[in-house]
């Protein structure tokens, strides 16, 4: 990739750090460079073969992140040519290629594949979400044209994510189970809090050692450190409400948190800022703390409101995660789909 950093880029791709393949420890990079266009590139991606996530026991996996592509033929002639680099990486190659995935789902990952008509999908009334909501901040976002690269390259979609919009900023302090919640909670000896902004860093410590222990059992997990970890938290420090994010904790010890912050895309696009993003809810996998996660759903939509916000959204949730659930139980309508694409490579 070092040697492309010096090609002129079709102007269809998204602007990039060359610097990043190496930052985030990737294996490999590559571009398709077109040959008609004065060695212009039109595609490029980035590869994983070592401590990637791993589908099976006996699976090895494969990664390719850092994908863009300004035409189908080029974007799918890199993705064969990723998928056989893959083949014969390391000792007895990957068998399979997932992607798109900067190396680990700590960082961006998935296409969107739907922007309209997502309600239908899960079962909600065919005309909810039936207008595209402009991209939100921090959406990992893309052309819709990239979704058709992987299956022309014989990927399939391996997993769906949703994200969906809620209006009714009542509905989680009404909904009839949030008082079990709240009682169970309290009977467990659980305090919420909002975040101490002027121990942003020691907070964020805190949260990224229930991150790591919360989503151990995630779809694709693998670690990553502590510094990584602030390094992409600490930068947003300027743009954090405090009063939008929750830790609970029994005692000193910090079980569960929710991260919440302004949706920055609105004043970016000159719009009001009246959207706040639900981006992260983590609770330790123990039954005392079950409900927690409704209790601070509820917290943060109560914030939001208090604040002036008049939307919510909660944002990128696994298909089958229990936070997709609670979500349609507050009435939050899903407003995009996303894919995360796999391939066999033996």
């Amino acid at each position: 990739m070092a040697e492309c950093a010096a090609l002129p880029a079709d102007h269809d791709l998204p602007k990039f750090d060359h610097d990043l393949p190496a930052a985030q420890g990737a294996d490999a990079s590559w571009a398709a460079v077109s040959a008609e266009n004065g060695g212009t590139v039109v595609a490029r991606c980035s590869l994983w073969w070592r401590n990637t996530p791993s589908l099976a026991a006996a699976e090895r996996t494969g990664v390719i992140g850092h994908y863009a592509a300004s035409e189908l033929l080029a974007g799918r002639a890199l993705l064969e040519h990723a998928c056989a680099q893959l083949r014969a990486a390391g000792a007895g190659g990957c068998t399979a290629a997932i992607g798109p995935m900067d190396g680990s789902t700590w960082r961006r990952y998935r296409l969107i594949t739907d922007r309209v008509g997502v309600g239908a999908m899960l079962g909600e009334a065919a005309e909810t979400a039936a207008s595209p909501e402009p991209p939100f901040f921090m959406e990992p976002d893309n052309p819709d044209a990239w979704p058709a690269h992987f299956t022309a390259a014989g990927f399939a979609p391996l997993a769906y994510y949703f994200s969906a919009l809620c209006e009714d900023l009542g509905s989680a302090e009404t909904h009839p189970l949030l008082a079990k919640a709240e009682e169970r909670v309290r009977a467990a000896g659980v305090e919420i809090r909002t975040l101490r902004a002027d121990h942003l860093e020691e907070e964020l410590r805190a949260i990224y050692a229930v991150s790591a222990v919360a989503f151990e059992s995630a779809f694709l997990y693998t670690p990553t450190t502590e510094a990584e970890f602030l390094a992409q938290y600490l930068p947003l420090a300027p743009l954090i409400r405090p009063e939008l994010v929750f830790l609970a904790l029994r005692g000193r010890e910090i079980v569960g948190y929710l991260f919440c912050i302004p949706d920055q895309a609105e004043p970016q696009r000159h719009a009001p800022l009246h959207t706040a993003i639900v981006k992260t809810v983590a609770v330790l996998p123990d039954r005392a703390w079950s409900g927690l996660g409704h209790v601070l759903v509820a917290r943060a939509h109560a914030a939001a409101r208090r604040l002036g916000f008049t939307r919510v959204i909660h944002a990128l949730m696994h298909e089958r995660n229990r936070s997709l659930t609670l979500s349609r139980h507050l009435g939050a309508l899903p407003m995009r789909r996303y894919a995360l694409f796999v391939r066999a490579l033996d």
